[in-house]
């Protein structure tokens, strides 16, 4: 017998709660339902869901605490996260996906949707990134202790700039567009909005500091990650 994906809704306005809780039953879905941070967390230990659906707004822990501690948590780090909320302005998507979320979807939102971006997250597949060391210049990245190095200090990365470095240092002097750089190394998120990599790339750029130049803007076509811009400006800055 075909087990029915887990779903666990954590939404503390139960209309809302029943209303998604029928629709996916409906659509071959298994909804579980909390209704704050406590009983999400028990239905958790107890079994992993497939996916969460994940309310910002929840008494006690927030939605975006919750997220971050789930998304670092190594049995929950792998379960896909959407985030439910009326918050819709661009600061909100954006620390709700830096939170961990996979998706963000914002009240009211159509079944329809909702169902896409359910059946969307259970079917991406995380690229996955190779291990070893590499090195450009003065930067070397180590994917197996996951730590970055320039000129023999260390950077403090997070998850997602780790993962663009890493990318950008396998493929480099290549212009790769936005849409290029969510499939590779977010992975197939299809509705993830592409201004969500210039958010990630410009913190990328702060934590690398002088390296940061190593990530440069085609205008019009997206990034190039090259070691020239760094050759040059340690050649100007010795004149």
């Amino acid at each position: 017998m075909k087990t029915l994906p887990r779903i666990l809704i954590v939404e503390d306005e139960p209309a809302i709660a029943e209303l998604i809780a029928v629709n996916l039953r409906h659509n071959g879905f298994q909804p579980i339902w909390a209704m704050d941070a406590a009983t999400a967390q028990k239905e958790l230990d107890d079994v992993l869901p497939d996916v969460i659906l994940l309310d910002w707004m929840l008494p006690g822990e927030s939605g975006l605490t919750l997220a971050k501690k789930w998304r670092s948590g190594a049995r929950t780090q792998a379960v896909p996260i959407l985030m439910l909320t009326a918050r819709g302005d661009e600061v909100d998507r954006v620390a709700g996906l830096d939170a961990g979320a996979d998706d963000y979807i914002v009240k009211p939102f159509s079944t329809k949707e909702l169902l896409a971006r359910i059946r969307a997250v259970l079917r991406r597949r995380t690229p996955e990134q190779a291990g070893g060391q590499i090195q450009m210049g003065d930067l070397i990245l180590d994917a197996d202790t996951h730590r970055v190095n320039f000129k023999d200090q260390p950077l403090k990365l997070g998850p997602t700039e780790f993962k663009l470095l890493q990318y950008f240092m396998s493929h480099t002097e290549r212009v790769h567009s936005r849409g290029q750089l969510l499939d590779r190394v977010w992975g197939d998120h299809v509705f993830i909005e592409e201004r969500t990599v210039d958010v990630h790339v410009k913190r990328l750029r702060e934590a690398l500091g002088d390296a940061g130049a190593m990530v440069e803007t085609v205008r019009g076509a997206g990034y190039r990650f090259t070691v020239q811009s760094v050759v040059v400006r340690t050649a100007l800055s010795g004149l």
